[in-house]
């Protein structure tokens, strides 16, 4: 059993949902819970944003029974404000708080938080400090391997960390200015958890997308857990394919047309009654394309959905859909890693 501080227990290897912005709010958590997401987190919260009352900010607080154990994530670079922000958190009452350190949009970084945080690991420290002394949850932290290639500072950043109260770590295997080129490198992930010196669960992060990969990296890195981000958007069934071969040693059936149509239904759904008619549709878009992967000549279908304004008509053209194809056998193809972020800029 993996545990986080006191109070949370997970079973022997998790599986986490990574918190992305735009992404994992309240209706994809859902759908990734449904397919056995063990820890999930929000987006992330401006520390500045929930201070002010700022209402996107205060909007990402909202978390479900369902969904426990749910973390709440916050970024900043402020001492005083993130402390103000985690008490903030504390009403709401998630299971934890986690920090972000590892965000590498521009737009974060230029305000000294994020990956931002990761020239200066002092500040770093007194950061995490804060927050752990300002709330009575348990905190945990989620970074990279450094800045750059020349300041891959991970192992010390752990280590102080660990020393200052966060009682679980989540590493991306990449550096700040990687951004999410390139392959994640998890050999030093493999070394924060194995340092005799750390006693909290280190959990990887980085191109998880085939149960094969979770199952090679769990062996080869000895990591308490992975984090999967960019695999699960508009595929959940990730969760349970990953359990399922690490049980067992065999691959999962992928899910059928009818799973497939019935969740993209209910990811509507969920997304209208959270955001309202106009933002739920048009949020929902871009998960279309991964939830109808593998059908052939799907184009035209996907065309439609992404102009339709109204949840009837979208629900009539994916039941179109399911008539259309059902019988067809749906083609195994690679998950794709999404990517919505900005390109490194020094």
């Amino acid at each position: 059993m993996v545990k986080i501080g006191d109070n949370i227990n997970l079973n022997d290897f998790p599986l986490l949902l990574a918190p992305m912005e735009d992404v994992s709010d309240p209706p994809f958590r859902a759908i990734c819970k449904d397919n056995g997401a063990d820890l999930m987190y929000t987006e992330f919260i401006s520390s500045e944003g929930l201070i002010r009352h700022a209402i996107k900010s205060k909007r990402k607080l909202d978390i479900f029974d369902y969904e426990r154990p749910i973390g709440i994530q916050i970024f900043g670079g402020d001492e005083e404000a993130l402390a103000l922000s985690a008490k903030i958190v504390d009403t709401v009452n998630p299971d934890l708080v986690d920090i972000n350190f590892g965000c590498p949009v521009k737009k974060v970084v230029t305000k000294g938080a994020g990956a931002g945080v990761l020239k200066d690991v002092d500040l770093m420290v007194k950061l995490t400090q804060a927050v752990v002394k300002s709330t009575k949850l348990p905190v945990t932290v989620k970074t990279r391997l450094g800045w750059n290639d020349d300041t891959k500072n991970i192992e010390e950043v752990a280590e102080k960390l660990q020393d200052v109260g966060i009682k679980a770590l989540a590493i991306h295997g990449r550096t700040r200015c990687q951004m999410y080129k390139g392959e994640a490198d998890w050999t030093l992930i493999g070394k924060v958890k194995n340092n005799p010196r750390i006693n909290i669960p280190i959990f990887g992060n980085g191109d998880i997308d085939s149960p094969q990969k979770a199952k090679q990296y769990k062996e080869r890195y000895g990591v308490d857990g992975i984090m999967i981000g960019r695999a699960a958007i508009g595929y959940p069934w990730i969760f349970r394919e990953i359990k399922y071969f690490l049980q067992t040693g065999q691959e999962l059936s992928p899910p059928t047309l009818l799973e497939r149509i019935n969740v993209c239904k209910k990811h509507l759904l969920k997304s209208v009654e959270w955001k309202g008619n106009k933002v739920g549709i048009f949020e929902m878009r871009r998960h279309y394309t991964n939830y109808l992967k593998g059908l052939p000549n799907i184009k035209e279908f996907r065309g439609k959905l992404v102009t339709m304004i109204e949840v009837e008509e979208i629900i009539q053209t994916l039941e179109e859909i399911y008539n259309y194809y059902n019988g067809f056998e749906i083609e195994k193809t690679p998950i794709e890693l999404i990517n919505y972020h900005e390109k490194c800029s020094l």
